[in-house]
């Protein structure tokens, strides 16, 4: 029998009673009883004890007097039940073990620099030095072994729903997207380079340009920034892409999606539909786009409430524009003054001026209606505290969420092991950055909602984007979000009134953008831009000689050591509509040896 047929270590049963067999595997541990010698004999399926005897197989017997930790070895012998009392609950295999006949050292091997269990404490740079070894842990494998199974799900569900799995191709042409790209450079054309993905974002479009309708793939994503706890330069993400779809026909096949991974991977079963949140009421009563739904926790506004109090620190902040936002701490009179203060620490860190609190030193400056209303809004109990921040609206919904998040922890309010899926949906076009300016909610190709176009020029915070994110017990980073996308505008037209009304608003100019014929902006700095709405002629994408590809379609300008940004909107046909893709391209300053050039 080879190792490839042998039965696994960690498969064995009562049921194998009496059976013989080989095993290969890792001697996990060895333990001498001064005449049987036991070790943990350990593969990728689990851990099974074997047992040498000296009266029954004295040459194995005094082979296994020498083995270490990490040999690699061959066992022959007989499956036996333990003796009673014996038997080990904590392991799979606990009421057998393998009385052994014969023993074959296959690798002998030095002392492991950490110990191969779950519970090491090795430092991580020393794991990843050894990585092979820390592979060897039980808890790694069980990863690996969990993200094959999630891949091959969703293989059989994409599959099922008539999707083809297309690999688009490593080395592209720089494109500009979120990030820096990863630049590999050219042997057979010298100062040339190709770019590493950020995503498929562009092949994937280009299938659905020639008709395939249905794309997916286990793509690789290379972005070259700094690391950070929830950021990496390589991801794995699933990437789909249809057309002639709504939101309905995404909704419909991610949800189905998650269930079936859920239910064959964990054998949880996920309800669906969904729950949808708008994205302001998300914003409004959790203080995140990516609410944590497994604990109860909710914002209020209590603005209204306020404008008139006699608390300065309420007042002045509505004063110049800014909200009130609350929050009750389930039997939180029982919080120290040492746990409020690390409390207010934490949102001055995150920004804000201050936390107060009632009860509390404020309380001699608000009236009792005002008191009675603040309790109300935030459903506090006669045990409860109620934590208040004043300050921008933006920042005030990044502190409060930041403290429900901090205070669920530190309470223990979270439902560990519930899942709580939602759609944040509608999302809107436009949101207000932390110095108040305008800037886009999602990505400057996002199609509003038709119905609010007319909004775009006096409320253009209340226009909705065709826009949604899934997410999953509070995460919706692009690291490990369970879905997130849009729907593109498809009408140059459109993108140019949108992005001339965001203009207008942050140079202060409230009234409607229009459709105009002005075919070209100044960019401070950045030149003249094209803003033509036609379509370019069949030779836009070809370079004059001397010149960067589609540059000649915007003039520029700049001073000694000043970089140029130019951007060129081109046109190419989407399968459902028309698109416009921008390209961006730097020019004239050393931060332009950065920006890549593939091979023509």
């Amino acid at each position: 029998m080879s190792g490839f047929s042998a039965p696994h270590c960690g498969s064995l049963r009562a049921s194998d009673e009496g059976r013989e067999l080989e095993l290969y595997g890792w001697v996990a541990r060895r333990r001498d009883h001064g005449g049987l010698i036991f070790i943990d004999l350990r593969d990728r399926w689990g851990t099974v004890q074997v047992v040498f005897n000296p009266a029954h197989a004295p040459q194995a017997h005094t082979t296994a007097s020498d083995l270490r930790s990490e040999f690699v070895v061959r066992v022959e012998g007989k499956v036996a039940r333990r003796r009673p009392g014996a038997e080990n609950p904590r392991m799979p295999t606990g009421e057998v073990e393998v009385a052994a006949s014969d023993l074959e050292v296959i690798s002998v091997a030095k002392t492991p620099p950490f110990a191969i269990e779950d519970d090491v404490e090795a430092d991580e740079a020393l794991r990843l030095k050894y990585r092979y070894l820390d592979i060897r842990r039980p808890k790694m494998t069980q990863n690996l072994e969990l993200r094959h199974r999630v891949v091959q799900t969703i293989h059989r569900y994409m599959d099922a729903h008539e999707f083809m799995e297309v690999e688009t191709p490593m080395l592209l042409k720089g494109t500009p997207e979120g990030s820096r790209d990863f630049i590999v450079p050219s042997r057979l054309h010298p100062g040339e380079f190709f770019a590493l993905p950020q995503s498929p974002q562009q092949l994937k479009q280009l299938l659905m340009v020639a008709g395939i309708g249905r794309y997916y793939q286990i793509a690789r994503c290379l972005r070259d920034e700094d690391l950070r706890a929830d950021r990496v330069v390589e991801i794995t993400q699933l990437d789909v892409e249809m057309s002639f779809c709504t939101e309905e026909d995404v909704f419909a096949l991610i949800e189905g999606l998650w269930a079936t991974v859920w239910k064959d991977v964990l054998g949880i079963e996920i309800p669906t539909p969904f729950q949808r949140i708008d994205m302001q009421e998300a914003l409004l009563r959790y203080g995140t786009d990516k609410p944590d739904l497994r604990y109860e926790l909710e914002i209020a506004d209590v603005s209204d409430a306020l404008r008139g109090s006699g608390a300065t620190v309420f007042r002045s902040a509505l004063d110049a524009g800014g909200v009130v936002r609350c929050l009750a701490v389930p039997g939180g009179k029982d919080m120290s003054r040492r746990e409020l203060d690390e409390l207010a620490l934490l949102a001055k860190g995150a920004g804000a001026k201050g936390l107060a609190w009632i009860p509390g030193p404020l309380d001699r400056h608000i009236s009792e209606g005002e008191m009675s209303a603040i309790r109300a809004a935030a459903r506090a109990g006669a045990d409860d505290i109620v934590l208040l921040v004043a300050d921008r609206r933006r920042k005030a919904e990044t502190v409060m969420g930041l403290l429900r998040r901090e205070i669920a922890r530190r309470r223990k309010l979270v439902r560990h092991g519930e899942w709580k899926f939602a759609w944040i949906y509608p999302m809107y076009l436009f949101e207000e950055d932390d110095q108040g300016n305008l800037t886009y909610g999602h990505h400057p190709f996002t199609s509003p909602w038709p119905e609010d176009m007319d909004l775009l020029g006096e409320r253009p915070y209340d226009v909705r984007a065709r826009a949604y994110d899934c997410v999953a017990n509070g995460l919706r980073d692009p690291r490990h979000e369970p879905g997130e996308d849009s729907i593109p505008v498809r009408t140059p037209a459109r993108r140019v009134r949108v992005r001339r009304a965001a203009a207008r608003w942050n140079r202060g100019r409230h009234r409607p953008a229009d459709d105009g014929d002005h075919r070209h902006r100044e960019h401070p700095g950045r030149g003249r831009v094209s803003e033509d709405p036609e379509p370019p002629g069949p030779d836009a994408g070809r370079a004059e000689p001397g010149r960067p590809q589609a540059a000649r379609r915007a003039s520029h300008s700049r001073g000694p050591g000043q970089e140029t940004r130019v951007v060129v909107l081109r046109r190419s046909q989407w399968a459902a509509g028309d698109v416009r893709v921008a390209q961006q391209f730097i020019i004239g300053t050393p931060e332009s040896a950065r920006s890549t050039k593939s091979p023509q």
